[in-house]
């Protein structure tokens, strides 16, 4: 697969890498060996990168990595999160909170150091009191993490961290149905040296084409509950589109997508097609899938007239519908 640099750290990876927030169940039913034939098929395919955090199954997720990593004779580097867990969102956020958190991921993954530890959406009003970064320079210093980058919901985020010294990524939605990061985001982030990590590639699975008005989620996936942002911010769930309006744009897709290709790898190959993203997590529920997403990286560059063409359809059809903090 073909490797890409994160920002200005000494970080290089595959440009295709592995969302686990599914290995937790937070989605639905998640057994080991299910979760370990997904990594093992990426792998085998050229990822190796996963993205996971603290609270994705209490710790599950981090836990099948480590169990994973121990069996793997191919180095990966996993980057998790900090500071969405109910003791310290939305405002109790300390250092020896940070600390704590940082040594149980070190424990369930099985390392000495953090490979690139992100802070997991953390409210803005935390992020502009700029203590949280002093406290990650302190313990990159004293040798808990190797780099540290933030996720965020929205460009003013965004923006509030790349004023911090030694943050190496952002973690942003991007994706067919946001776009606006483009014009906004992308000319500042490539002026500063820090890598982009894309989630929600696929808006919660309507790039993949295959959702109907009647799709039915698992009880617990935030897809079912948090539809209208009861939960979080709305973003996350769908891009911000209506759940109907989401699969009637998707049914209009359909159309665009190039011979050879399924809609999924349209939409990856349009995220990676742009120079600022370093690389793009795809969730994967089976093997089928993450070997799927993993060709992308081999995939040409879509046509220049299908990249007008997808922007033409998002300003026309898309951005009026979003929803929440962008």
């Amino acid at each position: 697969m073909k490797i890409r640099e994160l920002g200005k750290s000494d970080i290089k990876i595959c440009e295709v890498g592995l969302g686990c927030w599914q290995l937790g169940g937070d989605s639905g039913p998640m057994d080991e060996e299910t979760a370990f034939s997904i990594m093992k098929t990426a792998v085998e395919n050229g990822t190796t990168f996963f993205d996971t955090a603290d609270i994705y199954g209490g710790g599950q997720s981090e836990k099948l990595i480590g169990q994973f990593k121990r069996s793997c004779n191919v180095p990966i580097t996993v980057a998790t999160k900090f500071g969405q867990s109910s003791d310290v969102f939305p405002d109790r956020y300390t250092k020896e909170k940070l600390i704590s958190t940082v040594q149980g991921s070190l424990q369930r993954l099985g390392v000495d150091t953090l490979d690139l530890l992100q802070l997991h959406c953390v409210p803005p009003d935390v992020l502009r009191d700029g203590d949280i970064f002093d406290w990650l320079r302190e313990i990159k210093y004293e040798g808990l993490i190797k780099n540290f980058g933030a996720s965020v919901e929205s460009i003013e985020e965004a923006f509030i961290c790349l004023d911090q010294k030694g943050l190496v990524s952002l973690q942003v939605i991007f994706n067919i149905f946001r776009q606006k990061l483009i014009t906004e985001l992308f000319p500042r982030v490539k002026d500063r040296g820090v890598g982009i990590i894309v989630r929600l590639p696929v808006a919660s699975g309507l790039l993949t084409g295959k959702f109907t008005t009647e799709t039915k989620f698992f009880e617990t996936d935030h897809r079912n509950f948090n539809r209208d942002g009861q939960y979080f911010n709305v973003g996350e769930t769908f891009a911000g589109l209506p759940f109907e309006k989401g699969v009637e744009l998707s049914d209009l897709l359909k159309e665009l997508v190039p011979e050879g290709m399924s809609m999924t790898q349209m939409a990856l190959r349009w995220i990676l097609d742009y120079d600022a993203v370093t690389v793009v997590i795809p969730g994967a529920s089976s093997s089928i899938q993450a070997k799927e997403n993993a060709t992308v990286s081999y995939l040409k560059p879509l046509p220049e007239e299908l990249h007008d063409v997808l922007r033409q359809f998002y300003d026309l059809n898309v951005h009026s519908h979003i929803r929440g903090p962008y």
